[in-house]
């Protein structure tokens, strides 16, 4: 590989690195053409970049981003990435979930805003945060929960009201 080669791949990692919100770094070793092929489908349906990386290239691309020494025991034997841009945990709920049909697929460390993860803490943290669309949703539940009591006060007045003439009516019809 020529210099300006190896030089446009480092940049491309670096720039990556630069993007993402969080990355799983991955071992994808005794793997079949098959199952990498099965796993890179289902990174592209949750918009997960995945690529096959030099180990020597990523220690370029990631020299001084603070996060260098703690990936040096990561970045050994065959190496992947998967990339996550938009939900932090996307990338390792798809790893998460392609493990339980495939052992062979390794986790070796994940990187989330610039710290760097262990193996099980992608599995039982990283993956177990709530996607984009849950966290809006308890978001929300949580801003109108206050209304939802406030309109439940509001008509209990009138619910015992009409509970009381309703007692009333019953009484009146059995005297």
């Amino acid at each position: 590989m020529l210099q300006a080669e190896k030089e446009k791949a480092i940049a491309f990692i670096k720039e990556r690195f630069d993007r993402m919100s969080s990355a799983v770094l991955l071992d994808y070793g005794g793997m079949n053409v098959e199952q990498v092929g099965e796993l890179r489908d289902k990174f592209r349906e949750k918009g997960i970049e995945y690529r096959v990386v030099k180990n020597t290239f990523v220690r370029h691309a990631i020299k001084g981003s603070g996060f260098e020494e703690s990936l040096h025991e990561a970045l050994r034997g065959m190496t992947a990435i998967a990339w996550s841009y938009e939900e932090p945990s996307a990338a390792a709920r798809v790893v998460k979930e392609y493990r339980k049909g495939n052992d062979k697929l390794e986790i070796k460390a994940g990187v989330l805003e610039g710290t760097v993860l262990d193996a099980r803490a992608v599995e039982d943290t990283l993956a177990a945060l709530p996607s984009k669309d849950e966290a809006r949703a308890m978001l929300l539940a949580t801003m109108m929960a206050p209304a939802q009591q406030l309109v439940m006060l509001l008509n209990a007045p009138a619910q015992n009201f009409v509970g009381v003439l309703a007692a009333k009516q019953r009484q009146g019809e059995a005297g």
